[in-house]
């Protein structure tokens, strides 16, 4: 190669001897390459493109965050015409039924109503009636019972006085016994506990038991037994024996005999 081709057209040009002229031609060729390749292929440089993605991404969340809300309202406000709607449809639908029934019919649906009303009004008060008579005759018991019970005492002591020969007939004491007897029993006193009675835990107290473990029944009667009613005021006091007719009853029989006289 010459030095002519290696020296410039015009050594003295500020673009062949100024490096930031040469700088600024270059850049603006390869701008201007770039442009040209764009327009060829039809598609955006990497910077533009770039950007028009960003603007894209960024305008969705804003369409997305918009539409949302429209859309939950209008849903909302479907389903509360479709509510509405049928609530008007079951009214006209009951409107047309009492439309349809004649007066005849209104009215004998109407006394059909009062007259169950009117049952169950009374089997109510039945009831109420009658619990209330069941708590008052409870309540009357138990204070007989009560009163009966500070009493006994007077007519254990005439029992014995009887047993034992104190009360003579026509005495002031024997019709003062018989009176008061009288009165116990306008009370609806009781008296339970017999010798040769089947023995009952509930209502007999047992002293001893004299029997061979088989059938049980009241040997002896140590102390009788009161109730009011089915209220039970007192317990018997007895000795527990055999059944009358066996060997082993005749001998707990006697037994029990002379254990009570001795008692007494």
């Amino acid at each position: 190669m010459s030095n002519r081709d290696e020296m410039p057209d015009n050594p003295g040009s500020p673009d062949t001897t100024d490096p930031e002229a040469t700088s600024a031609a270059q850049a603006e060729a390869a701008a201007d390459a770039a442009e040209a390749t764009q327009q060829e292929t039809g598609q955006p440089s990497g910077g533009a493109g770039a950007e028009g993605r960003a603007d894209d991404v960024a305008v969705e969340p804003e369409v997305d965050e918009v539409e949302e809300p429209i859309s939950t309202a209008a849903d909302e406000a479907a389903a509360r015409d479709a509510v509405a709607d049928e609530a008007t449809e079951a009214g006209a639908e009951e409107v047309a039924a009492d439309e349809a029934e004649t007066p005849e019919q209104a009215l004998q649906r109407q006394l059909d109503e009062r007259t169950d009303d009117l049952k169950r009004l009374n089997a109510e008060y039945t009831n109420y009636r009658r619990r209330s008579d069941r708590e008052r005759q409870s309540v009357s018991e138990s204070a007989k019972a009560s009163v009966l019970s500070a009493l006994l005492p007077i007519l254990d002591d005439l029992e014995l006085a009887k047993q034992h020969g104190d009360l003579e007939e026509g005495s002031p004491l024997e019709k003062f016994g018989s009176k008061f007897r009288e009165t116990l029993k306008g009370q609806n006193l009781v008296t339970f506990g017999e010798p040769g009675e089947a023995f009952d835990p509930e209502i007999h107290e047992a002293v001893q038991d004299l029997s061979s473990g088989g059938e049980q029944v009241v040997g002896t009667v140590l102390r009788k037994g009161y109730k009011v009613g089915d209220r039970l005021v007192r317990n018997a006091m007895v000795i527990i024996a055999d059944p009358e007719g066996s060997e082993t009853g005749s001998e707990a029989g006697s037994d029990a005999s002379t254990q009570a006289n001795d008692n007494q």
